[in-house]
């Protein structure tokens, strides 16, 4: 028979009564806070002590965060405005730099550590490492699920770089016209013997130039880069299927610019 809380007092909540949710097991209970609020707790936070109240001991500024330190974060100000689970809003400062807003909990139950940097890829796999005629200077941000770097071109142009392509080597150059050291042609960003090439990246283990599998949603990506812009063509459940929309595309951009380009150093 579960046990009965009803009226039961825990802190500044009293049992109401139970309901029909469960959290990982245990039943969830209605209860009433001194401050006039209501709110659903699991048995277990009930019984640990770990819930006492609605959150509105924070919220009423009980909690004075200004210059404590949690992880990188340093608490600077309370903001005008709170969360109604996790208290009052902090503004703070990362080590990085960074001025981010915080709710109180997310500081004082160790889930916030930083404004996000710690996530970023380690800075000394990438800085100063050559690729082509790049030189990685330092880590440029994240923009839309993708890392991007700050590098230095050997011409001197300077540009930020998505880290994909930096590893597949899609992108080796600020698009400058010419690669002295290996002879290789770039016109408007695009390299012409790789395009001409028929040879696999190293890395590649699809087998076909543009094709990869995504472990994450278990689907097959194509994608093509051209005048320094790589594009995805989309995801797809099949490697005949990915493989064939990227012949397409490649026929269509490549094709079309290769002739092009022959047409223009025909004149010369």
């Amino acid at each position: 028979m579960k046990k009965n809380l009803i009226g039961k007092r825990f802190g500044k909540l009293v049992v109401i009564e139970p309901t029909d949710q469960r959290k990982n097991g245990y039943m969830i209970w209605k209860c009433h806070c001194d401050c006039g609020n209501d709110i659903l707790v699991d048995y277990r936070k009930l019984m640990c002590g770990t819930a006492m109240d609605c959150g509105c001991s924070s919220i009423k500024g009980k909690v004075d965060l200004r210059g404590r330190r949690f992880g990188k974060l340093t608490a600077i100000v309370q903001a005008n405005k709170t969360d109604p689970k996790d208290g009052w809003i902090w503004i703070c400062r990362c080590d990085c730099g960074a001025i981010i807003e915080i709710p109180t909990r997310h500081l004082t139950n160790g889930r916030r550590k930083s404004c996000g940097c710690l996530s970023k890829p380690p800075l000394k796999k990438y800085v100063g490492k050559k690729f082509g005629n790049l030189t990685v200077l330092h880590y440029a941000g994240k923009r839309k699920g993708s890392h991007f770097w700050h590098c230095r071109c050997d011409c001197g142009n300077e540009l930020d770089v998505q880290q994909s392509n930096l590893q597949n080597g899609h992108t080796t150059s600020c698009g400058c016209n010419v690669d002295i050291k290996k002879n290789i042609h770039f016109v408007n960003g695009t390299s012409v013997e790789a395009i001409r090439s028929k040879k696999l990246n190293k890395n590649n283990k699809s087998g076909v130039r543009g094709v990869y599998w995504n472990k994450k949603t278990h689907k097959w990506i194509a994608q093509i880069t051209f005048q320094g812009k790589t594009k995805s063509l989309g995801s797809y459940q099949t490697l005949e299927e990915a493989a064939a929309v990227r012949k397409e595309k490649e026929d269509f951009l490549f094709g079309e610019f290769l002739e092009w380009y022959d047409r223009q150093e025909k004149k010369k």
